[in-house]
């Protein structure tokens, strides 16, 4: 373990130096390492886990990326860092992560930009992307990530990395911030990020255990389930290659293909399947859940602050006056119709506050979802993440492509990531050719990522 945590600290100096990627060095770190010696081994026994920067660590600012808390150090460690510290973790470092959090980029005033590990002029992702960013670096082994709406998965599809959205309340939100707190429509969670399948695994097993269950109440006092996980019976996998919404780009697309040929040679059974209404759940759900409020919760974190240029289109649209939203809205109606056009139903999301009736229809479409499911009678699911990482100065502009993963949060699914393949040349030039299903300006943006 001494070895172990000693190899890293060096490593995590030099791969953020070129990618920027830490906050915060925890120092205590060592004086933790050298009083576990004497404690009984848990499951993660001398493993450096780096913490995103919302989550709590004692004596450090949740900030996110905002100068207003900077000056709020927290008084005590969020419940998921004092499980892992029970289960022999040594948390080590904190990560960036973009300002506000609610976005698919990694940047901020206060810490800067976190570059791709693999390519330097492209986005690690967000909003974990200092994360993603250290673990594909060789910076961490493991990691501590939270997700709203792609916020684990999306950083680890551009870093190349696995991670894993556990079940709303699965794991204790204690001691983590978040930009909108409440927010029942979409909720947030934390979840572990790794460059292997297995040390998720790990980490879910040390994480939920009776210290957890005793710590937070509000999380059910379920274990990890081990016959589930190591039963080796054949599955029915259901997928996708396109939800009708958002075109996934070449590599993405086949990505999913080669998973599929490689899947049924292992004996399992793949099942066409499509995600029922998806216009109504990208823009009914979730973005007028998400906004629910109009975003003025989102807003008052900005008051006084420096906008970052990932946040730019976002903060000026949220803030135009209601009127002018409206007239907007209006205006661009009958272009709508035929053609999507996100931003007239952003608009009318941010110009009106939702009704709590309104949230019935969640439950509505989750029981039409699962009915689905279990008519097919699937285990899992197959479909795009996002892919390849975008240029710099793109995730934040190109936020409507997130629906492969924010899908699984309204559902309020249990989702993950995996590397499959690499991106081809053949896809990069395929991704010029990118025509999307409506041919709107998200779709000609789409073809200026890579």
């Amino acid at each position: 373990a001494e070895l172990y945590v000693l190899y890293s600290l060096p490593t995590v100096g030099s791969v953020t130096r070129e990618i920027n990627c830490v906050t915060d060095f925890l120092p205590e770190c060592e004086e933790q390492l050298r009083e576990i010696k004497n404690r009984e081994k848990g499951l993660l026994y001398g493993v450096p886990v780096s913490i995103k920067e919302n989550v709590a660590c004692k004596g450090y600012p949740n900030s996110l990326g905002l100068v207003k808390f900077l000056d709020s150090p927290e008084h005590d460690d969020s419940v998921i860092v004092k499980v892992l510290k029970k289960q022999g973790a040594i948390p080590f470092v904190k990560t960036n992560t973009s300002q506000a959090i609610l976005n698919i980029d990694c940047g901020n005033t206060v810490f800067g930009q976190t570059l791709n590990p693999f390519n330097h002029k492209k986005s690690s992702g967000g909003s974990s992307g200092g994360e993603a960013a250290l673990i594909g670096g060789g910076g961490s082994v493991l990691g501590i990530g939270t997700d709203v709406a792609a916020s684990i998965r999306v950083p680890c599809g551009f870093c190349g990395i696995c991670g894993f959205k556990p079940t709303g309340y699965r794991v204790s939100v204690k001691g983590v911030t978040t930009p909108v707190a409440g927010m029942n429509s979409v909720i947030s969670v934390t979840g572990p990020m790794a460059k292997d399948v297995d040390s998720l695994v790990l980490c879910m097993k040390a994480l939920l255990c009776d210290e957890m269950f005793c710590l937070d109440p509000a999380v059910p006092p379920l274990p990890f389930n081990d016959k589930i996980y190591l039963n080796t019976c054949p599955l029915r996998i259901g997928f996708y290659n396109g939800d009708g919404y958002f075109q996934p780009s070449p590599s993405m697309r086949r990505a999913v293909q080669e998973t599929k040929k490689l899947l049924q040679e292992a004996g399992h059974t793949l099942i066409p399947f499509t995600p029922p209404r998806i216009d109504f759940l990208v823009d009914e759900l979730f973005t007028k859940g998400l906004y629910a409020d109009g975003s003025s919760t989102l807003l008052e974190k900005f008051d006084g602050e420096f906008v970052d240029s990932t946040w730019t289109n976002q903060i000026r649209c949220y803030r135009m006056p209601d009127l002018l939203k409206r007239l907007l809205a209006l205006l661009l109606m009958p272009v709508a119709e035929i053609k999507h056009i996100d931003y007239f139903v952003l608009l009318l999301a941010l110009c009106s506050y939702t009704p709590p009736l309104y949230f019935l229809f969640f439950q509505a479409y989750r029981d039409e979802f699962i009915a689905e499911w279990r008519k097919l009678k699937l285990d899992v699911m197959l479909c795009p993440a996002l892919g390849p990482a975008f240029n710099l100065g793109y995730a934040g502009k190109l936020f409507v492509a997130t629906t492969y993963t924010h899908l699984y949060n309204v559902l309020n699914f249990p989702a993950g990531v995996v590397p499959v393949t690499m991106v081809t040349q053949t896809d990069e030039e395929g991704l010029k050719h990118y025509k999307g299903h409506y041919g709107d300006f998200w779709d000609t943006r789409m073809k200026e990522v890579s």
